[in-house]
């Protein structure tokens, strides 16, 4: 969901600090794992995080911000990305994705030289002229389809590759789990994306970023739901799920 929410993009501001090291002689909590199918369970798996490395001293917050979440998802995002999937078949659904991704290109160019990463930054580039031009505005993968395969990368990725740690665990209203290095790059990644300045007034571009988060939604409809139900906490194992995956996304 790190990815698409737009809200709260308006009201982030924090700064980067990492956490301290558990003590030496301190003995790990339960386990959380994600495995490859995307399940959330305890015990041995793909890649393991123990609630020592997490630090959320703001958890009371963070737990109902999660539950206003859930609710918002249950009562709206949910039915509205539901009826929305009935109405356009999911390859046009992934067209518009992949227009939305096209547009982000500034952000992944930027990221991936801040880490020096300078040939996928031409490739980046490259994907962006050709689905631009022969991709209908990027609807289309053309590039993709020649070899020049994307990569995931964003400013909180580039701190991360920098040296800067999670820090806090953060639940932002609507955007959803965060830290505080990836809401700092959030912020950066808004700035290097054009929808940001669309003209017209602010409604019109929070309208084009709504229709982006329904239209991503749409496409996983399931995850959510299923990660819920194998979880025995949602709140801890979506914290952890997250906080893995980004961890995962740094190192790559």
């Amino acid at each position: 969901m790190k990815k698409s929410f737009f809200i709260a993009m308006l009201v982030i501001f924090c700064q980067t600090f990492t956490t301290g090291a558990p003590a030496a002689d301190a003995q790990p909590d339960t386990v959380y794992v994600v495995h490859s199918s995307g399940q959330v369970t305890e015990g041995e798996g793909d890649i393991a995080l123990t609630v020592d490395d997490v630090s959320d001293p703001l958890e009371p917050v963070n737990r109902f911000l999660f539950g206003f979440n859930d609710l918002f998802y249950q009562i709206l995002l949910q039915p509205v990305a539901s009826l929305y999937a009935q109405a356009l078949p999911e390859p046009m659904r992934v067209g518009v994705r992949n227009m939305f991704q096209n547009l982000a290109t500034p952000t992944r160019v930027v990221s991936a030289l801040l880490q020096g990463k300078v040939e996928q930054s031409g490739v980046e580039l490259g994907r962006f002229g050709i689905n631009t031009v022969f991709g209908f505005l990027g609807f289309e993968d053309v590039a993709g389809g020649m070899g020049m395969k994307g990569a995931n990368e964003d400013l909180g990725q580039m701190l991360g590759y920098h040296g800067a740690g999670d820090g806090l665990y953060l639940v932002w209203p609507i955007l959803g789990p965060s830290n505080l290095r990836d809401s700092v790059g959030l912020v950066g990644d808004a700035l290097l994306n054009p929808l940001t300045y669309v003209p017209h007034d602010l409604g019109y571009r929070l309208g084009l970023f709504g229709y982006w988060t329904v239209n991503d939604a749409s496409l996983h409809l399931t995850e959510y739901e299923d990660l819920k139900k194998s979880a025995i906490d949602p709140y801890v194992s979506v914290r952890d799920a997250y906080l893995q995956r980004r961890q995962t996304q740094v190192k790559e």
